[in-house]
């Protein structure tokens, strides 16, 4: 295997217990053990001592990993699933690449030269946004959509509405008068494209808890899809330039409002731990990572914020992110939030930190599998009869409207912020 290659202690750590097994998506919906973490893990060590050679067959295992990191939660040796995938997808991209699949190859090319770069991203989104604009996007979900090749009702189905203006202010966000703390917002690669709703929620919740917020202008895409795509190289570029960017912004506190973002965010040591320059910069920057959710939750109950929501009769449920849930661990702080609301009923799911099917763009390069673990998460949804799913990450809201879409209801999707800024233009007025 090649430089990122998983360590044998990490390896070592698993004993086959089981546990992981009816958490994972994968094993649940093909009962199969290579599609299971441990039997993973097992393949990966193999390659790693030279016993079996890396196929595609192989790689097919290794790719249907959502990987969800559920299975770290349900692991009682702490074993680390998804730091052991990101490296064996490296070594093997970096080790392989005349075995790599065709997929392989354009998935890098397009995480390389259009998610990560700003102005290939907005140029590639300018007929979609004429698309949704024009109202053409709404007459073919009402009426259409079920006549469409499966290809193209699963692309537009995935499709965001991006009527909405985007979010890309750098600089000075917000500077409240009586700022008790300074932050940087991470605006990252498309969630200011496709919703920029969040960010606005963000900022405002922020303002309300007297945050001054700023988003340096030198940040970018913070890596994360390259990582679980296995592109280390483009990932430690991407994260020394942001470490570089929140630097230079000199803030205590790098708040990120996409769960998926932040766990990469958090794992920057992991990723340049092999970098001489640097490897302490990034343990440092990890510290300074909070996710939004963590952020307000523990500031309501030291602030006044609470006492300016207003009320939101609503029935709402709440998927655990994946990467919020299981690979940060933060499962309390999106519940504080929304119990803090006046008026709105939280109803929890059987399997709430089950993944939706999206992870990345595991939805566009699996969608059959992709689909069922949605299939499952919709079903979960739709048993407690909320009126409004709540997520933390934008690939979670995506794959869920996409579940919404398909059933033919109206149920709304929107992440936590978004609530809480709601319920305070509600005190406001």
């Amino acid at each position: 295997m090649g430089p990122d290659i998983p360590s044998s202690s990490d390896l070592r750590n698993c004993i086959h217990c089981g546990f992981c097994l009816p958490t994972c998506p994968t094993y649940v919906a093909t009962g199969h053990e290579l599609e299971s973490p441990r039997g993973r893990l097992h393949l990966i060590d193999a390659v790693k001592d030279g016993r079996i050679q890396v196929t595609e067959r192989v790689l097919g295992h290794i790719d249907l990993c959502l990987q969800c990191r559920a299975c770290e939660t349900a692991c009682p040796s702490a074993v680390p699933y998804g730091r052991i995938m990101e490296d064996a997808r490296a070594s093997i991209m970096a080790n392989a690449p005349a075995i790599q699949p065709r997929s392989w190859r354009v998935r890098t090319f397009f995480l390389r030269h259009v998610i990560s770069k700003p102005r290939v991203l907005r140029a590639l989104l300018v007929p979609s946004r004429i698309y949704s604009r024009s109202g053409v996007q709404r007459l073919i979900r009402r009426s259409f959509v079920n006549r469409l090749p499966a290809l193209l009702a699963r692309v537009e189905a995935l499709s965001p509405d991006l009527s909405q203006p985007p979010f890309r202010q750098r600089g000075d966000l917000a500077k409240p008068q009586l700022a008790a703390t300074r932050v940087a917002l991470l605006l990252g690669c498309v969630h200011g494209e496709f919703f920029p709703q969040t960010h606005r929620a963000t900022v405002r919740a922020l303002v309300a808890l007297n945050t001054e917020v700023v988003a340096p202008p030198g940040q970018g895409c913070c890596g994360a899809l390259h990582s679980h795509a296995g592109d280390a190289v483009a990932a430690r570029e991407l994260a020394r330039n942001n470490i570089s960017a929140f630097e230079e912004a000199e803030v205590d506190t790098v708040i990120v409002n996409a769960a998926g973002c932040g766990a990469a965010m958090k794992e920057y040591d992991h990723l340049l731990r092999n970098d001489e320059q640097w490897a302490e910069r990034a343990k440092y920057f990890v510290t300074k990572v909070r996710d939004i959710t963590e952020f307000v939750a523990e500031r309501l109950e030291t602030t006044d914020c609470a006492s300016q929501l207003g009320e939101l009769d609503l029935d709402v449920t709440l998927q655990d992110s994946c990467h919020l849930a299981h690979a940060q661990g933060v499962r309390a702080a999106p519940r504080t939030i929304l119990e803090a609301i006046p008026g709105l009923r939280l109803h929890e799911m059987e399997t709430p930190d089950r993944c939706c099917g999206s992870a990345g763009i595991y939805s566009v390069v699996q969608p059959k599998m992709s689909s069922d673990v949605l299939t499952a998460k919709m079903s979960d949804i739709e048993r407690t009869g909320a009126e409004v799913i709540c997520t933390t990450n934008p690939g979670c809201t995506m794959q869920i409207q996409a579940g919404v879409r398909r059933n033919g209801d109206d149920t709304e999707v929107q992440h936590v912020i978004e609530l809480f800024s709601e319920s305070l233009q509600q005190g406001d007025s």
